[in-house]
């Protein structure tokens, strides 16, 4: 067995690197082996050629009293790398277990540094996880809260449908919200009214307009009726001009009426909304604040009661807020609603008188006092590219 492997040493060939010099596989694979962030069985499979130049080079220094410096010859002593440890990792590749494997005891060495790992430990998906639990968390507390607030809400609102519960009231706002109310419908009965006598009335408009137009053909057609047809052609003409005018002044009319109670009277009624809500609420917890006022006063008794106390002065604090911010609306919308009607049904009645009694200097000086511009005609109607 040994004349073979003398006889494989003598044959193996040298490899020479890129810069022309000469170097021993033994170098190589030692390097190779001083490098620990390689992995061990990379390390073993450069070992055996190393090995057998070992047992060839009889004549040289005892490789076992020899260290392998990793940083070169003549460098630093740290670093330095037993040719025991090699043995070892020799035998382990040969199916030898030894006592201590070769690379504890080279992580062992004074002046060894490990190597960084080739997976690395990231931070991120533990801080991504930690940002997904305390949204999670915070869901969880607003889902909590929700079904907490619901339930008390719930419970009051059928106590006080069934006699059972009280109720906080204000006489004189909950009046003001109930006329607000009748109100609305009311205007919201002007509005529709207004709107389908602007759609009959356009019709009407447009009707004389035709009529005119056919009037004005037969008068050029009809010589012996040419005067009659002449007439009323312009007759028809000047109703037709004269009612575009009014219908002028009733689409005014209508968008403001419409601004009243679809936005103004609407934005009113959401904050009462919000009111109403707060005042279940607030009765809610005052309801729930009572209950532990009048059961036993235990240390958990003592604590439940405080929080409730801390709720229940929340939510008055917002019902307090609200129910001011509704009457100042209520006092504002007033003032705005009679303004707004006193000029529309003021520019009504006037378009209306002047344009039945054909008067047509008064109605465009109506439009005028109101500063009503008229649309020219047709612009309602959509161009030929729109109906494409």
């Amino acid at each position: 067995m040994t004349d073979s492997i003398l006889s494989k040493a003598a044959t193996m060939e040298i490899p020479i690197n890129s810069n022309g010099d000469t170097r021993t596989a033994e170098d190589d694979s030692l390097e190779q082996g001083a490098q620990i962030g390689g992995s061990l069985d990379e390390i073993v499979g450069t070992l055996p050629v190393a090995m057998d130049l070992q047992q060839v080079m009889v004549s040289g220094p005892n490789l076992n009293e020899t260290s392998i410096v990793s940083g070169g010859y003549g460098g630093a002593a740290e670093g330095i790398i037993p040719t025991s440890s090699i043995k070892d990792i020799r035998s382990k590749s040969r199916g030898i277990t030894p006592s201590h494997s070769a690379a504890s005891r080279i992580a062992n060495q004074p002046g060894h540094y490990p190597a960084p790992s080739m997976h690395h430990s990231n931070s991120n998906p533990m801080m991504s996880e930690e940002a997904t639990r305390g949204v999670a968390v915070e869901k969880f507390d607003s889902v909590k809260k929700w079904s907490i607030n619901t339930y008390k809400c719930t419970k009051q609102m059928f106590s006080e449908r069934f006699g059972r519960g009280t109720k906080t009231v204000d006489l004189e706002l909950e009046a003001q919200i109930d006329v607000l109310r009748e109100t609305k419908l009311k205007y919201e009965r002007i509005l529709r009214l207004a709107r389908e006598l602007t759609n009959h009335f356009y019709n009407m408009v447009q009707t004389q307009q035709a009529l005119g137009d056919t009037f004005a053909d037969l008068s050029q057609k009809s010589p012996e009726l040419q005067d009659e047809f002449g007439y009323n052609a312009e007759t028809q003409r000047l109703l037709c001009k004269n009612g575009e005018t009014l219908l002028g002044a009733i689409n005014f009319f209508v968008s403001s009426i419409n601004t009243l109670v679809n936005k103004t009277m609407e934005d009113t009624l959401m904050t009462i909304k919000m009111y109403e809500n707060a005042r279940l609420e607030f009765d809610a917890y005052r309801t729930d604040l009572e209950e532990l006022s009048v059961g036993p006063r235990d240390a958990a008794a003592m604590v439940r009661i405080e929080m409730a106390q801390q709720q229940y002065q929340i939510h008055k604090d917002k019902y307090e807020r609200l129910r001011s911010d509704v009457t100042i609306k209520l006092k504002f919308l007033e003032e705005n609603k009679v303004k707004v009607m006193h000029k529309q049904l003021l520019l009504f009645h006037n378009a209306i008188s002047a344009y039945f009694a054909g008067n047509q200097q008064q109605l465009e000086q109506t439009l005028r006092q109101f500063n009503v511009k008229l649309k020219p005609p047709g612009s309602d109607k959509p161009s030929w590219l729109e109906e494409q």
